[in-house]
């Protein structure tokens, strides 16, 4: 049997996310959903579409999907799911997890590692995030669950774009890219986004594809391209080839003049990695292994696509918090550049340590 899509949806207050959820249980979009919601959300929708007695609370709605409210175990909330559908007694083709608006996803995407009966069962499709454009600079600011869910994000829908100026979205969009530079960024309208858009992204899965915007890789690069660099400081970008010498990195060199877009220096940070040696595979599992050990908590998200000492295939791993998958992706094609390139995304993450640990699993 193939296993189950699941998508999990977190966002900030007032993001949307309830407005999504009614679409997708009363819309006819003709997909049979289970959607799981955590009952501690600030913003119920039960009281307006949801009427059931049952100590059970599993609700079938009018467009075939089924709606449940988590009170104790998510665990235990999948594995009831999963066993009633081979009973036959629901049906259900995915699963969309709602976590509450301060929560971090984290936890609930790791339950899909961790678990073998899970894993046996489900496969995470991605992390979506919705971001309220109008209040996002604020909560940004002020809270750090904001900050670890955009870190968190395969996709990100920014809603409310059309209550604010342009420029206020534009600048939005860059902090939002430089703390996750591999989600890709959509404005919504009121959670009028197509099912399509929200289902089947596969952004979680191990794919040979690194979601990192080729601007943000340019940006890191140094090479000017005029677009606005006021976050350079952001990155202490310790290129580990400095051929291109003009894009000083320390973080005391302001691109002076339009530093105005980022005086808020955010703890959740993104970095990109990039080597041209191979990597011996056991000195960097044994590295990788220490920093996960160690940083973990920390480490949002990280993937790589590796250039591997011994293999002509890419090596692809990702990771979320202190859990790390790998796979053999795809062979190296003709003439193909053989460079390994990994995105890291943290709170606070030492990017030299990364870095000169990294340097020294090369061949």
């Amino acid at each position: 049997m193939s296993l189950i899509p699941v998508t999990i949806l977190t966002g900030f207050l007032g993001s949307g996310k309830t407005t999504l959820l009614k679409r997708v249980l009363t819309e006819a979009h003709g997909q049979k959903i289970a959607v799981i919601e955590n009952e501690f959300g600030e913003e119920n929708i039960d009281n307006d579409i949801l009427v059931t007695d049952s100590k059970e609370q599993i609700v079938q709605m009018s467009n075939g999907c089924i709606c449940c409210t988590i009170r104790e175990d998510l665990r235990e909330t999948l594995q009831l799911l999963a066993a009633k559908r081979r009973k036959g007694l629901l049906e259900f083709d995915r699963i969309v997890i709602e976590t509450t608006g301060l929560a971090d996803p984290g936890p609930v995407a790791q339950t899909f590692f961790m678990d073998e009966e899970i894993a046996e069962t489900y496969l995470i499709d991605s992390i979506l995030t919705l971001v309220d454009a109008k209040h996002a600079a604020q909560q940004l600011n002020d809270r750090q669950e904001a900050r670890r869910q955009v870190g968190f994000a395969d996709q990100i829908f920014l809603s409310k774009t059309d209550l604010v100026p342009a420029e206020e979205t534009d600048a939005l969009i860059h902090r939002l890219k430089h703390m996750n530079p591999r989600a890709p960024i959509k404005a919504v309208h009121f959670g009028e986004v197509p099912i399509a858009e929200v289902l089947d992204l596969r952004g979680f899965n191990l794919n040979a594809k690194l979601d990192i915007d080729p601007d943000f890789l340019k940006e890191e690069d140094g090479h000017d391209h005029g677009h606005d660099h006021a976050h350079g400081h952001d990155h202490d970008h310790h290129d580990h080839d400095h051929a291109h010498g003009e894009h000083c990195s320390h973080p005391s060199h302001q691109h002076g003049g339009h530093g105005h877009h980022h005086h808020h220096d955010d703890d959740v940070k993104s970095f990109v990695y990039r080597a041209d040696r191979p990597f011996d595979p056991a000195r960097l599992e044994d590295f990788l292994g220490a920093i996960v050990n160690i940083y973990g908590p920390r480490m949002l998200r990280y993937k790589g696509v590796l250039h591997m000492k011994g293999t002509e295939r890419k090596v692809i791993f990702q990771g979320v918090h202190q859990l790390m998958g790998s796979d053999l992706g795809p062979q190296w094609a003709e003439g193909e550049k053989r460079q390994s390139k990994m995105v890291f995304i943290g709170i606070e993450l030492p990017q030299d340590i990364f870095q000169q640990g990294l340097e020294q699993c090369l061949v």
